[in-house]
């Protein structure tokens, strides 16, 4: 299937690790222009190294103004953005008992507000312009409950608000807003949450990972490539009648039980 997406302008934040790189390496196999951020210049910089043609720019995504100047960068080196991946950001996972007004407020900020910061300005330019996509990438945390994930969880349920109410309001402006729920991925974010569901449940690491597993119908994490591969279709053409869903990557999870 030809996805139609050479020579589009794709900014991937989070790019550098995880499941936005895996996306900005599929979209430049495309023939995408690709852009990328991230907090820590070090590891833009070690991810551009296999990332032959794509730009980096980093920024603190939870900053509304370095958002914008993220934007405006990749816009100024690439031309106007046709696809923004939202991937960037992660909620420190915390025992309940540890909660306070600061730590839900910091995962508010950690998730919900840096996919805002970027979504905001692009969603309004790809307005003006009428066309746009946007494919944020949230997880399984907003709609399935788990006892260290209760507040970023919470940012995620928002986020699925967020993207559903966006999609609708930008609809007639063409530009389609979507959503992917991952579960269990391979990627470093996972690891550290795994060794904080060990410390909450007095486990190893491995022990955790694997009760993690069991509860998944097709027996193993999902790669970060096989989330990209979704990203791909969703940003394409090829899904142009696809807009305001959130779409579940979870390999069958079971919920757990509180």
């Amino acid at each position: 299937m030809k996805l139609e997406l050479k020579d589009k302008v794709v900014l991937v934040t989070g790019g550098s690790k995880g499941i936005g790189l895996a996306c900005a390496k599929a979209f430049l196999d495309e023939g995408a222009k690709v852009g990328i951020t991230s907090r820590s210049q070090a590891n833009i910089d070690m991810a551009l190294g296999g990332l032959k043609g794509a730009v980096g720019i980093a920024g603190d995504l939870i900053d509304a103004s370095q958002a914008e100047t993220v934007v405006d960068g990749i816009e100024k080196a690439l031309g106007p953005i046709d696809v923004l991946v939202n991937s960037a950001g992660a909620a420190k996972r915390t025992a309940p008992d540890d909660l306070t007004p600061a730590a839900w407020r910091a995962a508010m900020d950690a998730k919900y507000f840096s996919y805002v910061n970027v979504f905001d300005p692009v969603v309004k330019r790809m307005g003006k312009r009428g066309a746009g996509v946007i494919v944020n990438i949230i997880g399984n945390g907003g709609k399935i409950a788990s006892p260290t994930h209760i507040a970023g969880g919470a940012a995620n349920a928002a986020l699925m608000l967020a993207t559903a109410g966006l999609a609708n309001a930008y609809a007639g402006k063409g530009v389609r807003v979507v959503g992917i729920n991952p579960g269990l991925t391979n990627t470093q974010r996972v690891a550290e949450g795994l060794k904080s569901d060990a410390k909450l449940n007095n486990i190893t690491e491995d022990e955790a990972l694997k009760r993690a597993i069991q509860r998944i119908p097709m027996g193993r994490m999902a790669e970060p490539e096989e989330i990209a591969n979704l990203v791909l279709f969703l940003a394409s053409p090829r899904a142009s009648y696809v807009n305001g869903v959130i779409i579940s990557m979870d390999g069958m999870v079971a919920p757990i039980v509180v």
